[in-house]
């Protein structure tokens, strides 16, 4: 029979204490004899050279205990905001998550982006609310402040005794409390109207394990928040949290007699370079020897498999379903890959993409081509940084979320790969969107069209931030069946010769928010009519002639440079307003009134998102270090002024230059 599973998450902003939460609970739970140091480097789960130097966390990491009948997968998440793509691909296969808030800095900015994934996504999520031993902890404070600002429907579930002291306890909340029944009833009865009638009509009907069982049903639908207070470092409320995790969180079994179904996280390499796959299986089994489609088309055969058992991976014949499972074997998988049908859990996009760009340059040139293969590596791991190449000048450049993400692809480099490197000025990514319709259309035999096939594409704008939508409705008698097989397939692969040829438009920029359809499509065959007739198309003439039309086509259509934006919500104290909103214009903000509540008054303001740091770097100074600023992606908008053109650009001459 299977055992229960539960994987579970643990984020929080940075320094917080997730990771020794995380060592606390490998402690508590026998799989460890002695807690490791962030500060030290000892950790279970900062494996990483970088993450023992650093004092952070940079992957995600996996780890297994177990409480009772119920195996915990753990994932240790980053909670700098340079790695918050690392935090994304870990939400797509989580049952339950643990959003640590400390007990002194309460809720940060990166709490409240995390939590509103979290939410938005509807997994339960219980808060820990740490370092109550530290000087300064106020559990109160923080727990009106998870309610106010997080917008949370919460639950305490213990109270605090001695705070900010080394002596600093968790006091759980018991079953025979009415104090805590009481709490209860006023905070579920919010969801459940026939429990406030009960309450309302005879309290007295109302059992403790109604409520109780009310609570686990309302966590588990992500309604209400249980909280529960301690300290990683102690060890203080770590009990109750861990009694939690299993009443609270919904720990199941799975379905081993479906078909197989999950979801790839992470990936990583061995020293002797073999891809390792982590896949959260969400239903079905995986067996070693087993033949495995993944992605649009990938394939592979499982030649080994490791289960998260008792702390570690542990080699086994078998992963099931509810279990996360390292797979060897699987050469072309990547991240964000479905393995079956996985309903309405594909990989989603919560967080603000990647805004700034840098090149790659080695110091020595004779390392180019190593440069190249080290980057796909880590483009491996990372698909976000988007490692790009210019046909031209042979330069290799990569998406960044910051400064600090940009200093450990270098020490990587270094340290993993042996080579010495430098970086360009960092600068923004932008994209561009057509401004219209245009179309285009390249014929067989036609002087203008060196390549056997025909080609008619049409682009036109659509909703901001709906990405690229490619349509083929062709007919089947127009597609060269005897080279794609199918017209799935072939629909499949003119999608892909269009986004490659996206990632390019007329001012170097990606291009989105677009419909691209195919309008005509022909293709020469030797035996053909006349029309017809001629060499034999391949698939190489469709995938060369693509760009030259939608190129063209984009040109008729113009496009307009976009940059990303940040909606900022700024709390300041009222009289600084007068030196923050003049800085805030200056930064090229659309500020909206500013809304007072007490000495504190909040602003919200459209800002570029490159300026987003440089406000945070001046506000303290402008609001005497009691200025919070908080941002999230709030998508793109045209650039002012003369549209800035990446350096990369090619035109249409180029590509015909090359098109051969």
């Amino acid at each position: 029979m299977l055992r229960r599973t539960l994987n579970l998450g643990i984020v929080a902003h940075v320094d917080a204490g997730k990771t020794t939460l995380t060592e606390r609970l490998l402690y508590a739970a026998g799989v460890i004899d002695e807690i490791g140091s962030v500060d030290k480097g000892t950790t279970q789960t900062d494996t990483l050279a970088l993450e023992q130097q650093r004092g952070i966390t940079i992957k995600s990491a996996v780890v297994s205990f177990e409480i009772d009948d119920v195996s915990v997968n753990l994932i240790d998440t980053p909670g700098h905001p340079d790695f918050i793509a690392e935090v994304e691909r870990v939400l797509s296969v989580l049952d339950g998550a643990v959003l640590v808030v400390s007990a002194v800095e309460g809720v940060q900015s990166q709490t409240r982006v995390l939590m509103r994934a979290l939410k938005r996504l509807h997994i339960p999520t219980l808060l820990f609310v740490n370092k109550i031993d530290r000087r300064g902890a106020d559990a109160e404070r923080v727990l009106a402040d998870i309610s106010d600002r997080l917008k949370l429907s919460t639950v305490a579930m213990g109270s605090v005794g001695r705070a900010g002291t080394r002596e600093a306890l968790a006091i759980p909340r018991t079953s025979d409390d009415p104090r805590f029944d009481l709490q209860l009833v006023d905070v579920l009865a919010e969801q459940d109207d026939e429990l406030l009638a009960a309450f309302v009509n005879d309290d007295a009907s109302i059992s403790s394990q109604q409520l109780r069982e009310a609570l686990v049903a309302q966590t588990t639908d992500a309604l209400v928040h249980p909280v529960f207070y301690g300290s990683a470092i102690t060890g203080a409320g770590v009990d109750a949290l861990m009694s939690g995790l299993t009443e609270l969180l919904p720990a199941v079994a799975g379905d081993p007699d479906s078909p197989v179904a999950g979801t790839v996280f992470k990936i990583e390499r061995e020293v002797a370079g073999d891809r390792i796959a982590y896949v959260r299986l969400f239903s079905g089994a995986m067996r070693v020897r087993d033949r495995i489609d993944f992605g649009r088309d990938g394939e592979g055969k499982v030649t080994a498999l490791g289960v998260f058992d008792h702390g570690t991976a542990v080699q086994r014949p078998a992963a099931f379903a509810g279990e996360i499972a390292k797979v060897w074997g699987l050469k072309d998988i990547q991240i964000g890959d479905a393995i079956g049908t996985v309903a309405g859990r594909e990989l989603q996009h919560e967080f603000l993409p990647p805004t700034l760009e840098s090149i790659v340059v080695p110091v020595d040139p004779n390392d180019a081509q190593r440069l190249r293969v080290a980057l796909g590596r880590l483009a491996e791991q990372d698909p976000l940084i988007n490692v790009r190449q210019d046909g031209r000048s042979q330069e290799l450049s990569v998406s960044l979320y910051g400064e600090v993400q940009k200093e450990v692809i270098l020490e990587t480099l270094a340290e993993d790969f042996d080579l010495d490197v430098t970086f360009s000025e960092t600068t923004p990514i932008y994209v561009e969107r057509p401004l219209g319709s245009g179309e285009a259309l390249e014929v067989l035999h036609a002087e203008s069209n060196p390549f056997n096939a025909t080609i008619g594409l049409r682009i036109d704008r659509a909703r901001d931030g709906s990405g690229i939508d490619v349509r083929v409705p062709v007919d089947t008698r127009a597609i060269p069946l005897f080279v794609y097989k199918t017209a799935e397939s072939f629909a499949a692969h003119m999608e892909e010769y269009v986004r490659q040829t996206l990632r390019e438009g007329l001012f170097g920029w990606e291009v989105t928010d677009c419909i691209v359809t195919m309008t005509t499509c022909a293709y020469s065959v030797a035996d053909g009519p006349p029309s017809k007739r001629g060499p034999t198309s391949t698939a190489a003439d469709f995938r060369k002639l693509t760009p030259l039309v939608l190129r063209q086509a984009l040109e008729r259509a113009g496009t307009v440079v976009c940059e990303p934006t940040v909606q900022a919500t700024v709390e300041v104290p009222t009289d600084t307003i007068g030196a923050v909103l003049p800085a805030m214009a200056r930064l090229g903000a659309a500020v909206d009134t500013p809304t007072p509540h007490g000495e504190l008054s909040t602003i919200k303001a459209i800002l570029p998102a490159t300026q987003a740091d440089e406000l945070h770097r001046q506000l303290p100074h402008l609001t005497r270090g009691e200025g919070v600023l908080e941002s999230t992606f709030a998508g793109y908008q045209p650039v002012s002024g003369e549209p800035p053109t990446r350096r990369w650009r090619r035109g249409v001459s180029q590509l015909q230059h090359s098109r051969s």
